[in-house]
């Protein structure tokens, strides 16, 4: 078997072959489809090729794949901590990528089928959108403030805020500047609903989005970005891998005898789904729960911002105990769930069912009674967990050694040395 490296660039790739034990250079091959597919073609089916996972790697895949015998994805930054090199050079990184896959070192990424990338594209489509809006949004804000005009209390972007925004002191270039912004706002908005259509479509049919769902502070946008990015949840073994996925992890130093020290999240991994989670544990935060109560106690020993970092991390565990175990969640309120239900199929275009004898979905969310019923069964499983950790007791700080005075026998003796 004949095992290909190709060092990937925006618009070329460099190549090695392991042939044998015999390292061959290959050149540059131009990262054009014909001249990809053609490449793809001389190696044959008995070639393996390794490429780093980049921007354009998996166009190469497509490309490739069926002209090969297997395209295996490394992950670049283990590549990098096994394979680390005072000399770097294209050509080094090719043959490192063959001989890592040679020798049954390397570091794969899991490749998604077509279905999954395609949502993954719509997920990154949404991402880029929002932070257009932005974007957008904070221009308009610069211009108020540079004016010297108070924020408006509300939303400045709806119909009475772009009404006060109309009746405020600018000039000219400025007013006309503002309304260029808010056209593109319009456009945006138009694009974003496009978006969510399509991912609701997507979530009517997967039994998973439902199923996340029901945990607090999950709606359709969360849980169709969540499943996007974990695929098949059997690839991971256990709730740590999938949170170090989500690099929502903390970064860990520690040798010898020594304590272990840890410090902030590494943020290695999907950033997009990252956010879904920081968002749906601000949701959480504000809702009775055992998840409210969750970031309340750490809150008040570590702060607001760590506080929902952990609540995120907790969303995180409870999602592969939900998908891995095929189970609803717990602590649900199935009023809400059927609310959030209907709104999934509104944004995905289905019709109103106003009218007629039959109740619809959402029906019981709109009875204040069944909702206060749900709520305060939320609210007694937030007792429990507030009762059941209040009898733990935090781990007393080391308590730091005191230096010894310079007129010691140690310090008179380090001071000869």
């Amino acid at each position: 078997m004949r095992v290909v490296g190709l060092d990937i660039h925006r618009s070329f790739a460099e190549a090695a072959m392991i042939d044998e034990g015999r390292v061959h250079q290959l050149g540059r091959i131009d990262l054009v489809r014909e001249r990809v597919i053609a490449f793809a073609k001389r190696l044959g089916k008995t070639t393996d090729v390794v490429v780093e996972a980049t921007g354009n790697t998996m166009a190469v895949v497509k490309l490739m794949a069926p002209h090969v015998r297997r395209m295996v994805i490394a992950n670049p930054l283990q590549v990098r901590a096994i394979a680390h090199a005072k000399v770097k050079t294209d050509k080094i990184d090719a043959v490192i990528l063959a001989k890592l896959h040679s020798a049954g070192f390397l570091p794969e990424v899991w490749q998604p089928d077509e279905s999954t990338e395609r949502l993954r594209r719509q997920v990154a489509r949404r991402a880029t959108i929002v932070q257009s809006r932005t974007r957008v949004k904070n221009r308009v804000q610069s211009v108020l403030h540079s004016n010297l005009i108070l924020p408006y209390r509300g939303d400045l972007f709806s119909g009475k805020g772009r009404t006060w925004l109309a009746a405020q002191p600018l000039e000219d270039d400025e007013r006309a500047t503002i309304n260029g912004w808010l056209a593109e706002l319009d456009r945006l908005a138009v694009d974003l609903r496009q978006v969510d259509a399509s991912l609701a479509s997507v979530g009517l049919g997967d039994d998973r989005v439902r199923r996340l769902m029901t945990i607090t502070g999950i709606n359709v946008t969360v849980a169709v970005g969540l499943v996007a990015a974990i695929g098949d949840v059997t690839r991971f073994t256990s709730s740590e891998k999938l949170v170090s996925y989500f690099g929502l992890n903390p970064r860990v130093r520690q040798s010898g005898n020594g304590r272990a020290h840890y410090g902030r999240i590494t943020k290695h991994g999907r950033s997009v789904a990252r956010g879904f989670l920081v968002e749906a544990a601000w949701a959480a935060a504000a809702t009775p729960g055992p998840l409210h109560a969750f970031f309340i106690r750490i809150k008040a020993r570590r702060g607001q911002q760590v506080a929902v970092v952990a609540t995120a991390r907790k969303i995180a565990v409870l999602v592969w105990h939900l998908l891995t175990k095929g189970e609803d969640y717990a602590f649900g309120r199935p009023a809400l769930h059927q609310a959030k239900l209907r709104q999934m199929e509104i944004k995905a275009g289905m019709l109103s069912k106003r009218g007629g004898n039959a109740p619809g979905r959402a029906r019981d969310y709109n009875i204040k009674s069944l909702r206060d019923v749900e709520r305060a069964f939320v609210a007694q499983a937030e007792g429990a967990y507030v009762r059941f950790v209040a009898a733990w007791n935090e781990r007393p700080r080391a308590k730091k050694s005191v230096p010894k005075r310079p007129g010691c026998a140690d310090a008179a003796n380090e001071e000869r040395q």
